[in-house]
């Protein structure tokens, strides 16, 4: 597939909208974690060569565009915690973040594409949702390696914390190695309690030490 343009910045910029920022998440789908949501505002002059979806590229080259990211736009990171995605939900607490992240920005955007089908409420600006659009706009691309990089970065450090897990291996995603640990030793606070597999595998745990 063709890699990420920044033909909707263009549009949006024509339309009167000087400042573009493109919002994604990365920890949706994992059993443990937070769900991390970027913003980033490229500059158009300086767009790093190689943005494309975080899922299409590996580690080294994900850590070598989040470096130009930084270093060449305004960029604000927010994690909706375990417990927040527990009182709510992981969609709300997803789009809950995304806003944030938007409001923290040192700048005002005039316009904000969100990857996806939802455009959060409570955005400081207009917004639309893009379906695929990790794959479609640059400054997408861009916000899904941010948030990428960072919440890896803090699995990483989690699987410190909380050895027995792997969260460095696969931060936090249902694995095979993933439901073992859980199963062997029980849940830790970053797991996702309210996600259907950790329900399942400790009310199994609890069903075996009650019989």
């Amino acid at each position: 597939p063709p890699a990420p343009t920044d033909a909707i910045e263009r549009r949006l910029r024509r339309g009167g909208a000087k400042l573009v920022v493109g919002i994604d998440e990365a920890g949706r789908g994992p059993l443990a974690g937070p769900v991390v949501a970027a913003a980033v505002v490229l500059d158009p002059r300086r767009v790093p060569d190689g943005l494309d979806d975080s899922k299409k590229l590996d580690r080294a080259a994900r850590e070598a565009l989040y470096g130009a990211i930084m270093a060449n736009a305004a960029v604000s990171v927010v994690a909706a915690s375990v417990g927040r995605i527990g009182a709510t939900d992981i969609r709300k607490a997803t789009l809950w973040a995304m806003a944030r992240a938007v409001a923290g920005l040192p700048l005002l955007p005039d316009h904000a594409i969100i990857d996806g089908i939802d455009v959060p409420p409570g955005l400081p600006c207009a917004g639309e949702a893009v379906v695929k659009g990790d794959a479609r706009s640059v400054s997408i691309a861009a916000a899904s390696i941010v948030a990428k990089v960072t919440r890896d970065r803090m699995m990483i450090r989690a699987g410190r914390h909380y050895p027995h897990y792997g969260f460095e291996r696969h931060m936090g995603y249902g694995t095979a190695l993933h439901l073992e640990a859980l199963r062997a030793h029980g849940a830790c606070p970053l797991h996702r309690t309210t996600f259907a597999p950790v329900r399942a595998v400790l009310s199994n745990e609890t069903a075996a030490g009650q019989a």
